[in-house]
């Protein structure tokens, strides 16, 4: 795994910015030649990453780094390509934290490895390996990715539901020591491949199995190597322990296991929770008041994206994998009594009028549960049952949908508190794919005003690189890898909506990653410059 190698060493970084800044403030006198440098960005409206408001400034880009940023670049510098960005942002290139890219970097067509739904939306980095679910051999994995060429940037955690499932299966049941040992051996071999943290998806079966001791357990392996814990955690809602509760057992495993707590996709999901952001809020600052460090991720939607196996089914019915779910079904008082559980879930997530199923291809694509229910003569309940039994035309998954369970409210009161920033859980079906950085920009930084500008990037780059632990991204500074985005400020546009979730976002005008144009004069290249991310452990924690 190539990671962000080959990382310049501390003196020569320092020497890079040193000279940016000298230049950038000693205009008056031009050399007496220029440097050659492959792009120059001139006269752009410049937020650099960090969290201070813009500047007009060139930003030159030379190899696969940036070389300066500030005024009179062409003074300074012959480079093959000019850019005028007049008129136009130019900022890092986005950091999604929380994506499931796998329909496109992972395809066997070239051009769908360039990621565009993420490209198009200036994101040139994206973190895989959420909700629990990971490869097991990152090393190998990232080789082969890297190999095969992706568009963008790539970083991974390790996820304790592959870990679980590895060990112990679909079963609800707690390991044994020996199992146990092997958990933590797996997560403690991913972390010394590169991984950046341990993520979980304690909802989701046979991750929802586990105790809080287990996890615990299992993230010290992470901890000790510097890792993050990333925690979908176990309810967003009142389907089990409920919101906050989950939210003070996410703390307490970072707590016990020594390591910062990172919150992805973070809401307060359903009828029953409504209102209760302000104390997810307040159990968070306490925690961060006794020196953990807390942070959370979230996309500017009101429906969340998810399967209605996961919103519906009580997660007993699950113990085992599908089959043991379809022999559950096939018993008449055991599907009634799942029924009764799932008519409750239904209530929780605001009626069958509130789930749009959207995975492609079906028959009841782009409807509600409740349209579908009705065209079949069927309760909604039965209705989901007859999909999740079937799975769709020739077994195809069939079950996505955009769940519609957030209250306005809370998601700006989210969005306001400094520690989160912008992710947009990208999966497929849903317009988050596609147009999270630009529908949050167009709704909540220019028509609502939620966010200034500045802020907008700040949480989508330069503070998304320092929660993450992502080396020299995020910023434009001298000596960075050269992932940057001129976006108009005017055209910066969603275009993907509930119904039409597949359309290209509008607006990125110029887009590089490692230096390498991916989006030009506002149409996508043919690149596939991306690189697979790699975090170091610190020195002696591993063999």
């Amino acid at each position: 795994m190539s990671g962000t190698s080959p990382k310049p060493s501390l003196r020569l970084l320092a020497i890079g910015v040193a000279s940016g800044l000298l230049l950038a403030g000693c205009s008056s006198e031009a050399p007496s030649a220029r440097e050659a440098a492959d792009v120059l960005i001139r006269g752009g409206t410049v937020y650099d990453g960090g969290s201070g408001e813009a500047v007009a400034a060139d930003v030159v880009i030379a190899g696969d780094r940036i070389a300066y940023v500030g005024a009179d670049a062409e003074r300074r510098y012959a480079a093959e390509r000019v850019i005028d960005a007049a008129g136009k942002v130019v900022a890092p290139g986005f950091i999604d934290p929380h994506t499931h890219p796998g329909t496109y970097l992972r395809s066997d067509d070239p051009a769908e490895r360039r990621n565009l739904p993420w490209l198009m939306q200036g994101a040139t980095t994206v973190m895989v390996g959420v909700d629990g679910r990971s490869s097991l051999e990152q090393a190998e994995d990232g080789a082969e990715l890297e190999a095969r060429g992706i568009g963008t940037n790539l970083a991974s955690y390790v996820g304790f539901g592959s870990v679980r499932h590895a060990v112990l299966g679909d079963d609800a049941r707690a390991p044994d020591e020996a199992e146990l040992a092997r958990m933590r051996a797996l997560v403690a071999k991913n972390m010394c491949e590169g991984a950046f943290g341990l993520s979980t998806g304690l909802f989701y079966a046979p991750q929802s199995f586990a105790s809080t001791e287990e996890v615990v357990a299992v993230a010290r392996e992470a901890a000790a190597r510097g890792g993050l814990y990333d925690s979908h955690q176990r309810d967003e809602s009142s389907y089990s322990i409920g919101l906050l509760e989950s939210t003070r057992e996410a703390i307490r495993i970072g707590r016990e296991a020594g390591m910062p707590v990172h919150f992805g996709h973070i809401k307060a999901l359903g009828v029953d929770v409504h209102g209760q952001a302000q104390a997810v809020i307040d159990l968070i600052e306490a925690a961060q008041a006794e020196g953990l460090r807390v942070t959370a991720d979230q996309y500017p939607w009101l429906a969340s994206g998810t399967r209605l196996e996961a919103a519906l089914l009580p997660r007993w019915s699950v113990d085992g994998g599908r089959e043991a779910l379809l022999r559950r079904l096939d018993d008449p008082a055991t599907r009634e009594k799942i029924r009764g559980e799932m008519r409750e879930n239904l209530r929780r997530r605001g009626g069958a009028d509130s789930l749009l199923l959207t995975s492609s291809g079906q028959d009841w694509t782009g409807k509600t549960v409740a349209e579908v229910a009705a065209g079949w003569n069927l309760e909604p309940i039965d209705a989901a049952l007859r999909i999740i039994e079937t799975g769709g035309p020739a077994g195809r998954p069939g079950s996505a949908l955009a769940s519609f369970n957030m209250d306005e409210a809370d998601v700006k009161l989210f969005m306001r508190q400094p520690w989160v920033m912008t992710s947009s859980d990208g999966s497929d079906g849903h317009p988050r794919q596609y147009a999270t950085f630009p529908e949050k920009y167009a709704k909540y930084v220019k028509r609502e005003g939620v966010l200034s500008l500045a802020e907008f990037v700040h949480r989508s780059t330069g503070f998304t690189a320092d929660t993450l632990g992502i080396e020299l991204r995020g910023y434009l500074r001298p000596g960075y890898y050269a992932d940057v985005v001129v976006f108009d400020p005017q055209g910066f546009a969603p275009k993907a909506d509930y119904v039409n979730p597949r359309v290209l976002s509008e607006g990125v005008e110029q887009l590089f990653v490692n230096g390498v144009a991916a989006v030009r004069d506002g149409e996508p290249t043919d690149a596939r410059a991306g690189r697979v991310l790699s975090h170091e452990p610190p020195p002696g924690s591993c063999p």
